[in-house]
């Protein structure tokens, strides 16, 4: 058993496939699960995916999470569940297979049989969850694939029935009559959850019409709306009692009334002038003003309060429709008003609408004209005045969001069809009620499914009364939230959401359990065993299918107190139902209470946080708060979206959508899950193929550094066993290198054990930044030794201790390469290590090991390098050009002390002669420091020029010193709080020297050059090339060469004088007049002339 040599090109895709099938055949997944079987539990409760498409790479964003912190806590030696979840049920799905159908309408799939449609239904969501299977298992997500759970199971569907058997014997359930969110398209109501999914920025025909005043001459009453067919179901209009209206008379003599305050108002100025939430070419809007204006001009008559227009009666525009004269509303007639003899026509009037339920102002100022057109069967907030006010309701449409009968010439045509709205537009235009039409661009309703125009429409749905809300609120607080802002949004939406709207007419879903009765009764069944004894008819027909729609349709229950026969309602439920009870079913809640207490409350939960507040999150905890009072999980981790590159919303039309295996197969998946595992959760990930190449290259540095070791451990047959960590024989950076690990799997477990990891993934980049551009260039001469001797074997332990607690550290993140990089550098360098990387104890931290003062001075050591460079980068003087001198100045005598006794390492990183220590920073540089006008005249305005002024009057290398201490400086007693992005620091070395500093280190570079320092430049030249000739040659890095070349004059000079140099940097052997059978021969121009270089293995 030997470790391998390993090439430094890596197929890092090929490789991961490898790994999938080493864990497969190994059956590595079955042996973590037992190694942890007993052991404390660690409940992970999943939120299913929507078994309906392929994954795209925004799916993979929260599964690449789920895994990280399931790897990790089995590495730490938990028992988990590893149970996936597959959300199957609801409108999502049913859009999917109308499409494959070529279905338009809800009425096609009924006459196309429900039975077949919902079993294609349940065939897509079988296929996609397969799918979905194999996608995760490509992302490395292990879960136990042969026991996800499905919304449409069962045990979901029956555990929600037991929830809502509960709710009913508490009086929550309730069927309501409502004006609410609709689809034509899909034929179903919207939840007040699922509205805001699907919100649009649209442009809408709105217009400005006139209602005539009753026993007033020539005089109206000047509405606005958005929504033009609404007007057909006007029943009142509405004024701000305490608003002054204004009378104006037109050039024709018309007069209008209006809000005063709207006659000049700028609409929608910002956002035009913005052209944000603006649609593109929609002209700016006219105010009130310029519409009257260019009908030939107005003037201004006076003006009242809205209190002495209430109780003024008006012709509607449409009061020619039957359904203006139906006594009593229509199509639902209110009988107490029918008596009375109410219709809508008869109803036209000014009205006070008051109040909203938080104190606002129902009329207000701005948009429109300050007098509100009310239809009550149209629109939510006109529904609820209209039950305040006592007011019939006329509700237009049907369930295609076509105009009923009733409604004249109106009647059978889409309400939201744009040739309907242009026919509603001339028809008002021909019968003198439109003054204005416009283009009107905000946000309105969609489907968040299919795409189409949502429409408010009056209908009987089944509600769950909210009342108990605080029960909820309480366990909210219980919740580790992250971030931290999640608890208030939560408190947000419970502090205004309104009832839950349970019920979908549709098909594909969980079947409600609610049979009503002829006395308009109803009663909820809560298992089926409920079910089955209360069943008169039926039940043969249902048994042995499952709880949904058409069988569960067919089965009549007798009630058990009344003895009336009862049909299901045909709804079905709102698919967050099925979502929200999984911590409850999934644990099998109704079947195994010992199980459910075992691993209840789950420890973790974690989805994309946009929206889910309303949905997921608010489901589980209004569930389990009804059922046991107590928080579902201890822990919830919320991620933002995944965006492309542009910062845009990724969409399939828009044709910037990434799938997966796309992403997969082109990135790589530890390259995703890196990109992933990185980003701060609070921001939406910016996705693309560049981002991925940036991420790559952090990928290919940590494997050179594997590569590294192992090429240099196989060629000496280095043995970790025989040669284990001796503090005593280590260097200086071997020590640093082995405290900055160990405190690297310190913050690895805090930023894990916190859910944080992309807090770790920072300290990791510059960890590898330090181990690779550090530690292993700074010793890789150790490495190239070819004696076996003691400093070698400590150097390579210590690059062993080093990769393997972080191939360790990195297991749960990038479970690919650390694999990959397990199998040949442990298990083939030590016996009986177990058979994966994945079934190794995750790292402790081990103190022993942590130097803080070492650190603390290597650190500043290398601070100073880096500013040695910065220095040489203003002076355009290239690295290889040896130069004769730095010197640096820092008030720490400790890190001067150190840098003195390690003061090599300065001068060969800095290719420097000599160093020497400067007491006062001041000898070597001065500074000049400006204020950033851009960011300083956003924050200070006006107090710019006091700001310039303090800063020229002030003394510089004190305002230095301030900002590189604390990142700050303060001005006038703390009036002015200046930031590093509110200053530009720009330094000036003395004549000859080029300068920086930094966090309290000055560094300064003498350039001027002797004749030696020049002819060693040229040398380090030569060895630059010929290193790339090793390369471009394929030779490996231990290879040993002859060279023969035609250099001559000073360059000849310059190698001979500094051969050992030469010899030792390129592995050279000998260097010969002439090589027969070159290896490589390659061409050189310097200074001009061209040099040709012959190569040769030995």
């Amino acid at each position: 058993m030997r470790i391998k040599k390993v090439n430094t090109k890596i197929d890092f895709i090929a490789a991961e496939h490898d790994v999938l099938e080493y864990w497969k055949e190994n059956d590595i997944f079955e042996k973590r699960r037992e190694l942890n079987k007993g052991k404390t539990k660690w409940s992970f409760i999943d939120g299913p995916i929507t078994a309906n498409n392929p994954m795209g790479v925004h799916h993979a964003w929260g599964r690449s999470l789920k895994d990280i912190y399931n790897r990790y806590k089995s590495m730490c030696g938990f028992e988990l569940r590893y149970q996936n979840g597959f959300d199957c049920q609801g409108l999502w799905v049913e859009i999917e297979v109308e499409k494959e159908l070529g279905f338009k309408s809800k009425r096609e799939v009924e006459e196309y049989g429900i039975e077949k449609f919902v079993t294609l239904c349940k065939e897509r969501v079988e296929k996609y969850s397969r799918i979905q299977t194999e996608q995760s298992k490509r992302l490395g997500y292990w879960m136990d694939w042969d026991n996800s759970y499905y919304t449409m199971s069962d045990e979901n569907n029956y555990t929600i029935w037991s929830f809502l058997k509960k709710l009913w014997t508490e009086g929550k359930v309730y069927r309501g009559n409502d004006v609410v969110p609709w689809s034509g398209r899909s034929g179903t109501s919207y939840s007040q959850m699922e509205i805001i999914e699907g919100r649009k920025l649209v442009a809408h025909k709105s217009v400005f019409v006139r209602f005539p005043i009753k026993d007033r001459d020539n005089e109206y009453l000047l509405v606005w709306t958005t929504t033009p067919w609404t007007l057909s179901s006007n029943v009142v209009v509405g004024v701000n009692v305490n608003l002054d209206y204004l009378k104006l008379q037109a050039q024709d003599g018309s007069i209008y009334y209006f809000a005063k305050e709207n006659l000049e108002f700028q609409r929608l100025e910002k956002q035009f002038k913005d052209k944000k939430q603006w649609v593109e070419g929609v002209p700016k809007l006219k105010t009130i003003a310029q519409i009257f204006k260019e009908r030939g001009g107005y003037e201004e008559l006076g003006t009242l309060k809205g209190t002495d227009m209430v109780g003024w009666e008006y012709e509607g525009p449409f009061d020619d429709f039957e359904a203006q004269l139906e006594p009593g509303g229509f199509p639902i007639i209110d009988e107490n008003l029918k008596e009375k003899g109410v219709t809508s026509k008869n109803s036209h009037k000014v009205v006070d609408p008051g109040k909203d339920n938080i104190g606002n102002d129902i009329v207000v100022v701005g948009e429109g004209t300050g007098i509100v057109h009310m239809a009550p069967g149209c629109g939510d907030i006109d529904h609820k005045i209209g039950k305040k006010l006592d007011l019939v309701n006329i509700a237009p449409l049907n369930d295609e969001s076509k105009f009923i009968e009733k409604f004249g010439w109106l009647s059978g045509k889409v309400a939201t069809e744009k040739s309907t709205t242009e026919a509603i537009i001339q028809d008002l235009k021909k019968r003198g009620f439109l003054v204005h039409v416009e283009d009107y661009p905000h946000v309105y309703p969609h489907c968040w499914r299919s795409g189409d125009e949502l429409v408010f429409r009056l209908v009987d749905e089944w509600y769950i009364n909210m009342d108990w809300r605080e029960k909820i609120k309480k366990i909210v607080d219980d919740i580790n939230w992250i971030p931290e802002w999640g608890q208030e949004r939560e408190h947000e939406w419970l502090d205004n959401m309104g009832d839950w709207m349970i019920s979908k007419k549709r098909f594909w879903g969980l079947a409600l359990p609610i049979w009503t009765f002829e006395d308009e009764s109803f009663f909820v069944v809560g298992s089926k065993e409920e079910l089955k004894e209360l069943a008169v008819e039926g039940w043969e027909e249902f048994d042995g299918n499952t709880p949904h729609r058409p069988w569960i349709d067919s089965v009549k229950i007798k009630h058990p107190d009344t003895g009336l026969i009862g049909t299901r309602i045909k709804d079905v439920g709102n698919p967050w139902l099925d979502a929200g009870i999984v911590p409850y079913s999934t644990l099998k809640y109704n079947t195994d209470r010992e199980y459910w207490n075992e691993w209840f409350p789950g420890d973790f939960v974690t989805e994309c946080f946009p929206g889910q507040f309303r949905n997921w999150f608010y489901s589980m905890l209004a569930m389990s708060a009804e059922l046991e009072g107590i928080a579902p999980f201890k822990t919830l981790l919320g991620h933002a979206m995944v965006k492309d590159e542009t910062g845009r919303d990724m969409h399939k039309s828009w044709g910037n959508a990434i799938w997966f295996d796309d992403a997969a197969e082109k990135m790589g998946v530890d390259v995703m899950r890196w990109m992933y595992a990185s980003q701060n959760v609070e921001n939406s990930l910016l996705f693309g193929y560049s981002h991925a190449d940036e991420v790559r290259k952090k990928l290919i540095t940590f494997w050179n550094v594997y590569s590294f070791y192992a090429t240099y451990a196989a060629v000496d047959g280095f043995d970790p066993a025989k040669h284990p960590l001796d503090k005593a024989s280590m260097t200086i950076l071997d020590k640093w290198i082995l405290a900055k690990t160990h405190l690297l799997i310190k913050d690895a477990r805090i930023s894990l054990d916190e859910f944080r990891v992309d807090g770790f993934m920072r300290s990791f980049d510059t960890f590898l930044e330090d181990l690779s551009n550090w530690y292993v260039r700074r010793n890789r001469r150790r490495f190239w030794k070819s004696e076996d001797d003691h400093d070698k074997n400590t150097a390579y332990a210590t690059l062993y201790h080093v990769l393997t607690h972080i191939i360790r550290i990195t297991a749960p993140i990038l479970p690919f390469v650390s694999e990959t990089i397990y199998q040949n550098l442990v298990r083939n360098s030590e016996n009986d290590m177990p058979d994966s990387v994945h079934l190794c104890n995750y790292p402790e931290f081990d103190e022993s090991w942590v130097d803080l003062e070492l650190i603390k001075n290597v650190d500043a050591m290398k601070k100073l390098v880096e500013l040695g460079r910065s220095a040489r980068n203003q002076s355009n003087q290239k690295i290889r050009q040896p130069l004769a001198r730095v010197s640096y100045a820092v008030e720490s005598n400790a890190i001067a002390q150190f840098i003195e006794e390690n003061k090599e390492i300065v001068l060969d990183e800095l290719n420097v002669k000599a160093i020497e220590r400067i007491t006062e920073a001041d000898q070597l540089i001065s500074y000049r420091i400006k204020p950033n006008l851009r960011t300083l005249g956003q924050k200070y305005g006006k107090g710019l020029a006091e700001i310039r002024s303090l800063l020229k009057t002030a003394i510089v290398a004190e305002l230095v010193s301030e900002i590189q201490s604390t990142n700050s400086i303060i001005l006038k007693g703390g009036e002015y709080f200046l930031t590093r992005e509110d200053v530009f620091i720009e330094t000036v070395a003395e004549e000859g020297f080029a300068a920086a500093s930094d966090s309290g280190i000055t560094v300064s570079l003498s350039l001027e050059l002797s004749e030696d320092l020049i002819l060693e430049g040229m040398v380090r030249d030569i060895v630059r090339v010929v290193q790339n000739f090793r390369k471009d040659a394929g030779f490996a890095v231990e290879d040993r060469i002859e060279i023969s070349w035609d250099l001559d004059g000073q360059i000849a000079s310059a190698v001979g004088k500094f051969n050992t140099y030469f010899r030792k940097e390129t592995l050279t052997n000998n260097i010969k007049e002439r090589i027969e059978n070159a290896d490589f021969t390659g061409s050189v121009e310097i200074k001009e002339q061209t040099y040709t270089i012959n190569l040769k293995k030995i």
